[in-house]
């Protein structure tokens, strides 16, 4: 029977990579409404402890872990730490990213490299340690957070876009390899939303003016918007949803 129970997340540990701000603070604070406890996960920490202490005062259980996703010893202490001292991880959302914009023959080797890095190497390291623990308990849930660049493609951003739709890939193959084995692994794809990587084009009229008239829903999306889908796909009402991508963009893949 569905009931509100359903969407529940008490009693479960949720770490969110990238959380210090922006879509992965609004994805944390979306579980912990919905019962989960926090492990937050940033590179700076002192922001960190900022967001952390944001949620502490809205009445959440948060715990913080500083350090780079895209450096595999630092993950692999980072999750056995958080398996020993805090408790066994139920959900997973790997949340880091980063954006680089150049026309693609002035790319830069090393903007390549570091975007590679962080957008989909951080997953396989952090999904793999993660999910080492998951399937010795048959049970898990891990939410990557994808883009609508890994369906569309925007002028000056290509290796965003391969980056975004190799983790769409990436995804699913998780789902395909660990699914068996009692995890389910799932994507969000967001479309525009107000956040600081989106700052700049936020404020500029005409890229705004652009995006409202592509978008079914005629606006930018609010962060605060994504937090059901994390919530579903996190909880038991996704029972039997795996490797699937989830847009949340008000109707921008579903238009030409």
């Amino acid at each position: 029977m569905i009931n509100a129970h359903t969407f529940r997340l008490d009693g479960r540990l949720a770490f969110v990579t990238g959380s210090s701000a922006g879509i992965g603070l609004g994805l944390a604070r979306g579980l912990a409404q919905a019962g989960a406890t926090l492990v937050l996960n940033g590179r700076d920490a002192t922001k960190l402890t900022v967001a952390a202490n944001t949620l502490r005062a809205e009445g959440f259980t948060v715990h913080e872990r500083a350090f780079d996703v895209t450096d595999p010893l630092a993950v692999k202490a980072n999750v056995d730490s958080i398996e020993r001292e805090v408790g066994g991880i139920d959900i997973l959302i790997n949340n880091a990213g980063i954006q680089r914009r150049a026309p693609l023959h002035e790319f830069s080797h090393q903007d390549w490299h570091e975007l590679m890095q962080t957008n989909l190497d951080s997953v396989f390291f952090v999904g793999q340690a993660v999910a080492q623990y998951m399937i010795t308990r048959k049970k898990g849930r891990i939410i990557n957070i994808c883009s609508v660049q890994s369906e569309l493609g925007r002028p000056g951003i290509s290796p965003y876009m391969a980056s975004k739709g190799a983790l769409k890939m990436l995804t699913k193959g998780m789902a395909i390899d660990w699914g068996p084995l009692g995890l389910n692994v799932n994507g969000i794809g967001p479309g525009y939303f107000k956040t600081e990587l989106n700052d700049k084009l936020v404020n500029d009229p005409t890229f705004s003016a652009w995006l409202t008239n592509r978008t079914p829903s005629r606006r930018w999306g609010e962060v605060e918007e994504l937090a059901g889908a994390a919530v579903f796909l996190a909880s038991d009402a996704s029972s039997f949803v795996n490797g699937h991508i989830l847009y949340v963009d008000g109707g921008v893949t579903a238009q030409l």
